[in-house]
């Protein structure tokens, strides 16, 4: 997502001739492909020996010689050694790297810190090392590879190629080259992919969205686009505005249009009303980035689920989420894990990252080779009555209600409980902006309600046990959500907002945009 630059940038350095970037992909493809098939088929060998690399490089580090990595040679005593920790476990090493001290979590210094937006810390700063460079590089790159191996094509790499990102302005933290993800990534672009990437550099560099999407749109409007990248919502927004210029669809627009690459969300909301944008279904990739590193990507266009990358600089554990708040939760290697279970994510890093909760959870769908959906946050749930519904739930309740109502469209949503209310029971609010509304509001809440009853005993427990009452649909402008997110000054880039949260910190603001 963040990274197709790099992707594409890579199959480019051999040739600046356009038409020769097409041809050249293909063996080197091939290759990728059969080197990947090498690790994916020993999945625990790799990543035993990912761990003893990490141990290697670790344990002359500061915080090795705090948690005695030279003396763990199993994942066992791994597990003794490291506890499970988030961006305020880590931060006091971060500090020490801001303040000038070097192998402080990885020998040497970060060359860049990814800085994102934490809750409880501001803002965090992720190093990213020389060492884990190829890992965001590479991953993003073999993406592309696959999808051209699998499918033979490989045209939309001569043409002009466009992701809607963060600027690319760095600033630093202490001596650390300090920016997003997605504007350090920039820098990594070469000269001789320049001609092929959208929008310029001076445009990309626009801080405010707003302004930043008009030029994008002066620029691009002209140009043969094959591939788009972005998160949907934005991406949304970029294609809202180009048919309100031209009253077309994307496809007479663009008409070379062919590949959409994403990630940051779950695609399955946004999908109906984007491709009726376009006007047409597209392939599409799924890819799975954060600051923390580039977790996992979607390797074939015939099955579920995205392939996690068992070689590329992190050794992955996973603790059921159930236990996650437990004193002393299970933590679990790849080789233990089972299907269809969500797990949180947590991460060993040539980055420097040690037993780190990035916050997400996934469940895997296969383990021949690995592959798994990302299903939300570890804390952004629901439970306020011990119901404990999560993203996954809203998302699939939310889908199978438009399946059932086929003319509604969905622009963004968040479900918050109701727990202080004036007369009868509390329930969860769904403050739902819609672009097509349901015909029957009444029966599209009543089919969400019903499915998420299916999904989660709990909550059907609470609602048949009527301490909770079915779920209400508070209605928003269609451009709540952006309103919402200019106000807190997010709009663009990589910010989304979450889909649910266990408070109504979010949901007391955002409705004040509704109809």
């Amino acid at each position: 997502m963040p990274h197709f630059q790099l992707s594409v940038a890579f199959l480019f350095d051999k040739t600046e001739t356009m038409g020769f970037r097409s041809v050249l992909s293909k063996p080197l493809a091939a290759w990728v492909n059969a080197e990947q098939n090498k690790w994916s088929s020993h999945p625990s060998k790799s990543q035993q020996k990912m761990l003893q690399i990490l141990l290697t490089k670790g344990s002359k580090t500061l915080f090795g010689k705090d948690h005695r990595l030279a003396t763990v040679h199993n994942y066992q005593e791994f597990k003794e050694a490291v506890p499970i920790r988030d961006y305020e476990g880590l931060k006091p090493y971060v500090e020490k790297i801001i303040a000038g001290e070097k192998d402080i979590l990885w020998p040497g210094k970060p060359v860049y810190f990814a800085k994102t937006s934490g809750t409880t810390s501001g803002n965090k700063y992720i190093p990213i090392t020389k060492d884990s460079v190829p890992n965001h590089i590479n991953s993003a790159r073999n993406a592309l590879l696959n999808y051209v191996h699998e499918t033979g094509k490989s045209d939309f790499l001569d043409k002009k190629l466009i992701f809607l990102s963060g600027s690319p302005i760095l600033d630093t933290k202490g001596d650390i080259l300090t920016g997003r993800l997605s504007g350090i990534v920039n820098h990594h672009v070469p000269t001789y992919l320049r001609s092929n990437q959208m929008p310029s550099y001076d445009t990309n560099c626009i801080e405010d969205w707003e302004t930043k999407l008009e030029k994008i749109i002066e620029e691009t409007l002209s140009e043969p686009m094959s591939l788009i990248s972005g998160i949907p919502p934005w991406v949304q927004m970029y294609f809202d505005k180009i048919q309100e210029k031209t009253g077309k669809k994307i496809k007479d627009v663009f008409p070379d249009f062919s590949l959409f690459v994403y990630g940051g969300v779950n695609f399955a909301p946004y999908r109906e009303k984007l491709f009726d944008s376009i006007g047409k279904k597209i392939d599409s990739i799924e890819t799975y980035p954060a600051s923390e590193g580039f977790i996992a990507y979607q390797d074939t266009q015939t099955e579920e689920g995205l392939l996690l990358l068992l070689k590329s600089g992190i050794f992955f554990e996973f603790i059921p989420a159930d236990e996650y708040f437990d004193e002393n939760p299970s933590r679990l290697s790849i080789d233990e894990v089972e299907l269809n279970k969500n797990y949180a994510l947590i991460i060993n890093s040539n980055a420097g990252l040690w037993g780190y909760s990035i916050g997400d959870t996934v469940k895997f769908v296969s383990k021949n080779p690995y592959r798994l959906l990302v299903t939300g946050r570890i804390k952004h749930f629901i439970s306020a009555f011990g119901e404990h519904v999560i993203g996954e739930e809203v998302e699939k309740a939310l889908n199978y209600a438009q399946q059932q109502h086929p003319e509604t469209k969905v622009t963004e949503f968040s479900v918050a409980p109701k727990v202080k209310v004036s007369e009868g029971l509390p329930y969860h609010e769904w403050l739902i902006a819609f672009e097509n509304e349901p015909n029957n509001l009444e029966s599209f809440a009543k089919d969400m309600d019903e499915h998420l009853c299916q999904l989660n005993s709990y909550y059907d427990d609470l609602i048949s046990g009527s301490i909770l009452r079915p779920l209400k649909i508070t209605r928003l402008q269609t451009d709540a959500f952006q309103q919402y997110m200019k106000s807190i000054g997010k709009l663009g880039g990589q910010n989304k907002v979450p889909r649910l949260a266990n408070d109504r910190k979010i949901a007391d603001v955002i409705i004040q945009w509704k109809t």
